[in-house]
C-alpha cells in the first residue's frame, strides 16, 4: 500500500511536467495574439516567395515583350500610313502639275521642296532606278548619288513601300519610307457636265523613279520610350500584384488551416483541462487570471466568471500567489492552503513560468492537487498495518488462551457441583464459568476479526430477511419498550451478499440500537434504491447519540463505550461491509438518535 501510495504521488509529478510541455504551455501560447501570429507565419518560406517568382516572371516578360512588340508594330504602321499618305499626296501634285502642261523639272523641285519644308520630315527626294538625284529636299543634292545600296530596279518594279532606319550625318535617327514614284500612272476620269474627260498627259513620260521619303523619329522614339516604360512599369507592377496575390492565397489558406488548428487544440486543450483532476491557474504576464477550470473552482471556493481578468492575489489565496516567486522555471513543494473559513488543506503545488523561443515570460501557471485524500490513504495505511500486526497477534494467542480457559471451565463446572450448599461457593463458581464463557467470546470475536472474511453470495430477498431479524431482537424491543418498523416500499427488492454475514451486521447494529434506547423510543429500519440502483439500508433510533469526539473512532478494534462491550462489534460490521464492496457511514447528534446508513451494490429484483 505504501509503494502504491509512493507511486501514485510519482504519478501525479510526472502528470504535472507532462502538463507544462504538451498541455499548459500551448494553453496559454492561444491566448497571447504574438503567439497566434508566430503560428500564421510559421509555414512562411522565402522560397514561396521564389517559386510565387518564377511562376509569374515567365508570364509577365512574354505579355511585357509582347505588348512593346505591338506597340513598336503600331508605331511602324502608323509611320508607313504617314509616309503612304504624303506619297500618295505628293504623287497627286505633280501629276497635276505634269497635266497642266507646265514641265516636271523645276516643278517638281519646288513641289518637293514645299512638302519637305513639314518640321517632322528630314528629307524628301526622287531618284532614277540609276540611284542619281532628280529632285532634293536640299537643292545641293540635285545631281548626287543616292540609294544604291539597294536594288532599285525590284523597288520600282514591286510597287510596294518598304522602310528602313539609318542615321543621318548629323546624327539624326531617321525612320525613311521608299517605294516607287509614278505620277503618271493611270488614274481616275473626271466627269464634268455629265460627260466624261480624261486629263491630258505630258508629251513625254518620265523616267522609273523612285522616291525616298525621312521621317524625323525624335517624338516617335520618346512616345515608344515612354510606352516602354509604362509597359516595363505594368508589368512589374503586375509581378508584384501577382506574386501578392500567390502569396495572400497561401496566407489565406495557411489561416484557415491554422484557424482550423487552433481551434481544434483549444477544444482539446479545454476539453482535457477540465477533465484533469489537477487544479489548474494560468496567469498572464501582468498577473491576471487568464484560465481557471472546474477543479480549481471547486477547491478553491471560486468561480471562473468572476476571477477571470482579476489580480491573482485578490481570487487565490495567497500562499499559492507565493508559489510564483520561486517558479523560475519550475517549482514544486506541498503546503497547506487554508480554504472555506480558514481550514488548512493539504496541496501538492507546481507552479512554473512559461516562455517562449526567446526566453521571454508571457505567463505563469499553478498546478495543484488536494493531498486530503492521500493522507487519508497514509492513514488507513498505517491503521492497516497496525490491525495487521494486532491480527497476527491474536491469531497466535487465541489458541494459547482457550486451552487454559477450557480448564479453568471444568475446575469452576467441577466446583459449583461439589460445593451445591454452600450458597457463596456456587455463586462464585457462576461467576467464573460466566466470566470464562465471556473472555471465550472475546476470543472468538477477535479470531474472526483477524481472519479474511470469505463470502458466499446469493440473492437475497430483503423483505423476509428484515422481518426474520426483527424476530430474533423481539424480546429485547419489547423489554425496552421500543417500537421497530420496517419501512420497504418495494416488497420484491433484493439484493446479492452473504446472508449470515449480514444477518451478523443487522443484529449487531439492531443490538447496539436497542441499547441506546434503555427508555424506550422508534427504531426504523428503511430499505430504498438510490438513483445508481444501489441498495440503501437506513437504520434511524431516537436513542441518547453518540459523542462528536467518539464518531472517528467507533469502527476501531476495541474502541467501545458500553461497559460490557469488546470493541470488535463494529469493526467485524465494518469489515463485513467494505468485503461486499459496501460502504457505511454513521449521523448522531447527542440526545436526538443516530442513523447508520449501509450501500450496498445493486442487486436483482425478483
Amino acid at each position: 500500500m505504501r509503494k502504491h501510495l509512493h507511486g501514485t504521488a510519482s504519478k501525479f509529478q510526472f502528470k504535472i511536467k507532462m502538463l507544462f510541455g504538451s498541455l499548459v504551455v500551448p494553453m496559454i501560447g492561444m491566448m497571447m495574439d504574438k503567439q497566434k501570429y508566430r503560428l500564421l507565419l510559421s509555414g512562411f518560406s522565402p522560397w514561396i516567395i521564389l517559386g510565387a517568382v518564377a511562376v509569374m516572371l515567365p508570364m509577365v516578360a512574354l505579355m511585357t515583350m509582347e505588348n512593346i512588340n505591338r506597340q513598336k508594330q503600331q508605331s511602324i504602321r502608323l509611320m508607313m500610313e504617314k509616309g503612304a499618305a504624303l506619297i500618295r499626296s505628293f504623287e497627286a501634285g505633280t501629276r497635276m502639275g505634269m497635266r497642266g502642261g507646265h514641265g516636271s523639272g523645276f516643278k517638281l523641285q519646288r513641289l518637293l521642296f514645299e512638302t519637305a519644308a513639314q518640321p517632322d520630315i528630314a528629307h524628301l527626294l526622287v531618284v532614277r532606278t540609276d540611284g542619281t538625284v532628280i529632285a532634293h529636299s536640299q537643292m545641293d543634292q540635285v545631281g548626287s548619288d543616292y540609294g544604291k545600296e539597294l536594288d532599285l530596279e525590284t523597288v520600282y518594279l514591286s510597287g510596294n513601300l518598304a522602310w528602313r532606319r539609318m542615321t543621318s550625318l548629323t546624327g539624326e535617327a531617321i525612320f525613311e519610307i521608299f517605294g516607287k514614284f509614278a505620277p503618271l500612272a493611270k488614274g481616275p476620269n473626271r466627269t464634268m457636265h455629265g460627260h466624261m474627260m480624261r486629263l491630258p498627259l505630258p508629251e513625254h513620260a518620265p523616267p522609273p523613279m523612285v522616291i525616298f521619303v525621312g521621317f524625323r523619329t525624335d517624338t516617335v522614339d520618346a512616345a515608344h520610350r515612354a510606352d516602354v516604360r509604362h509597359t516595363v512599369v505594368m508589368a512589374v507592377v503586375l509581378l508584384l500584384v501577382g506574386c501578392a496575390g500567390v502569396l495572400l492565397l497561401f496566407l489565406a489558406q495557411n489561416y484557415r488551416a491554422t484557424r482550423t488548428s487552433l481551434v481544434r487544440e483549444k477544444a482539446f486543450s479545454d476539453n482535457l483541462v477540465s477533465r484533469i483532476p489537477i487544479g489548474l491557474v494560468a496567469l498572464d504576464r501582468a498577473g491576471r487570471v487568464t484560465a481557471l477550470n472546474s477543479v480549481a473552482e471547486n477547491t478553491l471556493a471560486i468561480r471562473a466568471a468572476g476571477a477571470i481578468g482579476r489580480q491573482a492575489k485578490d481570487v487565490i489565496p495567497a500562499i499559492l500567489v507565493d508559489t510564483l516567486a520561486d517558479a523560475n522555471p519550475l517549482v514544486e513543494k506541498e503546503v497547506l492552503c487554508p480554504v472555506d473559513t480558514d481550514r488548512p488543506t493539504p496541496m501538492d503545488v507546481s507552479a512554473a513560468t512559461l516562455t517562449d523561443e526567446n526566453g521571454e515570460g508571457f505567463g505563469q501557471v499553478i498546478l495543484f492537487k488536494d493531498l486530503t485524500e492521500i493522507r487519508t490513504l497514509r492513514q488507513e495505511l498505517e491503521k492497516n498495518r497496525r490491525l495487521a500486526s494486532v491480527g497476527r497477534l491474536a491469531a497466535g494467542l487465541a489458541h494459547e488462551i482457550r486451552n487454559p480457559l477450557s480448564s479453568i471451565k471444568g475446575f469452576a463446572t467441577y466446583f459449583k457441583e461439589k460445593y451445591r450448599e454452600i450458597d457463596k461457593d456456587q455463586e462464585i463458581a457462576t461467576i467464573m464459568i460466566q466470566e470464562v464463557d465471556r473472555l471465550d467470546r472475546v476470543v472468538g470475536q477477535l479470531l474472526e476479526f483477524s481472519r479474511p472474511i470469505r463470502l458466499h453470495f446469493q440473492l437475497v430477498a430483503l423483505k423476509p430477511f428484515f422481518q426474520d431479524a426483527f424476530r430474533l431482537v423481539n424480546r429485547q424491543s419489547n423489554e425496552s419498550g421500543v417500537r421497530m418498523a420496517l419501512d420497504l416500499p418495494d416488497e420484491n427488492l433484493a439484493v446479492l451478499m452473504d446472508a449470515d454475514k449480514m444477518r451478523q451486521v443487522v443484529l449487531n447494529l439492531l443490538l447496539n440500537a436497542l441499547d441506546a434506547m434503555k427508555a424506550g423510543g422508534r427504531l426504523v429500519v428503511r430499505v430504498s434504491r438510490d438513483g445508481n440502483g444501489s441498495i440503501l439500508i437506513q437504520m434511524i433510533d431516537s436513542g441518547a447519540g453518540i459523542d462528536p469526539k467518539d464518531q472517528p473512532h467507533i469502527f476501531e478494534p476495541y474502541f467501545s463505550i458500553k461497559p460490557t462491550g469488546t470493541g470488535l462489534g463494529l469493526a467485524i460490521v465494518h469489515n463485513i461491509i467494505k468485503a461486499h464492496r459496501g460502504n457505511i457511514l454513521v449521523n448522531s447528534r447527542p440526545g436526538r438518535g443516530t442513523t447508520v446508513q449501509i450501500t450496498l451494490p445493486a442487486g436483482k429484483e425478483t
